[in-house]
């Protein structure tokens, strides 16, 4: 696709032509976002030296991470019985991290939920890279920076820090909208069928790699056989592994019957309306308030003419995570691989003098690393 117009200067937010640094973008990026997360592990160190409690184990030994760990170890099979008869089984966990924390702890000397933290902080930095691309591609190379930095600070960040699949997801959809933003269809369709083997929100990726394709079609009355290739490729790891749960269950439906079991189907956002109409109308109205601010955000996308792919990619991840009957607190942690909501905060940013920017950079960076601490040591991540 042709390069959107900037919406700001790709070098300075003056108008200048000079570079933004000496530092190359990209080092920038990747820099500036792993500071954030160095500031959330800080944070998170001193509170637990403070409380008593064993931060690393709570970054890599419970919840989720406990899941992705057991499959890593023993493989599918484990099931759960609550107390009130539902039943939680793994198959609900897609396979890639699981798999790679298998592979890890085979050639390094680190058991597999070490191995998981690993690919998260590295996996980490490649999404970091791939987002900065994209916003380099939408708005110059500054607004790229700024992007990935405003990711590493995002309200529920340390999760990014935790050995969840966030971090694999959001590198794998982010390098590969950029690869479709570059006319790279089929690498794209390669990252994108991988991060169907990573997360279900990867409905929201291969539905941005098939609109594009088609609104391409219809413009242009024909498909390069690349472009056909990479959206056929797309939904391939996606299939797969709801096929294998299929299979292995003996019905169509299974992977949708264990998400349901864990609460995690979709229906059309009933759950939320029913969260906010049972709550006291004062916190009602502040959650309304909430909810608002990604859908005001996806308006100022539109009206910002983000490049399609990277539009819907967007609308789609935050979609998902309001329709699904998912617990409430969870929300915010599903919409973090919407990276282009950060875009027009991004680029706002950019406008003013880095001596500026970089002290409310390190404000949320505080604010991001303080609330991640508090959450971690306290009933765990939403």
């Amino acid at each position: 696709m042709p390069r959107t117009a900037s919406p700001t200067s790709p070098t300075t937010p003056t108008g200048s032509t000079s570079p933004i640094s000496p530092i190359s973008p990209t080092l920038l990026a990747l820099g500036g976002y792993a500071v954030t997360r160095l500031a959330g592990l800080l944070a998170l160190a001193v509170a637990a030296a403070a409380t008593g409690e064993d931060g690393l184990h709570r970054l890599k030994g419970r919840w989720d991470s406990v899941w992705y760990v057991r499959i890593a170890e023993h493989g599918y099979g484990h099931r759960v019985t609550l107390p009130n008869g539902d039943v939680h089984s793994d198959l609900a966990f897609f396979p890639l991290l699981p798999a790679l924390e298998r592979g890890l702890s085979a050639v390094l000397p680190v058991d597999a939920a070490t191995a998981g933290l690993l690919v998260s902080w590295t996996a980490g930095l490649v999404a970091a890279g791939g987002i900065a691309k994209c916003g380099a591609h939408v708005a110059g190379p500054r607004v790229g920076v700024l992007l990935a930095v405003l990711w590493g600070v995002y309200p529920t960040a340390f999760v990014q820090s935790m050995a969840y699949t966030e971090t694999l997801f959001t590198a794998l959809a982010a390098w590969s909208l950029y690869a479709v933003l570059r006319g790279r269809w089929i690498p794209a369709g390669v990252l994108c069928a991988a991060a169907g083997l990573t997360r279900p929100t990867a409905a929201a990726l291969i539905a941005a790699l098939g609109i594009t394709a088609l609104v391409a079609l219809v413009r242009e009355r024909r498909l390069p056989a690349r472009t056909v290739a990479g959206v056929l490729i797309a939904p391939l790891g996606w299939l797969a592994y709801v096929a294998h749960v299929g299979v292995r269950e003996g019905s169509p439906t299974a992977y949708f019957d264990v998400q349901a079991a864990w609460g995690n189907s979709i229906d059309g956002g009933v759950a939320l309306v029913l969260f906010i109409a049972g709550l006291p109308w004062p916190a009602a109205l502040g959650l309304c308030a909430a909810l608002a601010l990604p859908v005001w955000l996806i308006v100022l996308c539109v009206r910002q003419r983000q490049p399609l792919p990277l539009l819907v990619y967007t609308a789609g991840v935050v979609f998902v995570s309001l329709v699904g009957a998912a617990y409430f607190g969870s929300r915010p942690r599903l919409m973090m691989p919407a990276f282009g909501l950060l875009l027009p905060p991004a680029v706002a940013l950019a406008r003013v003098r880095t001596r500026t920017a970089v002290p409310v950079l390190a404000g949320l960076a505080l604010a991001s690393g303080a609330y991640g601490a508090f959450t971690l040591l306290g009933s765990g991540p939403p």
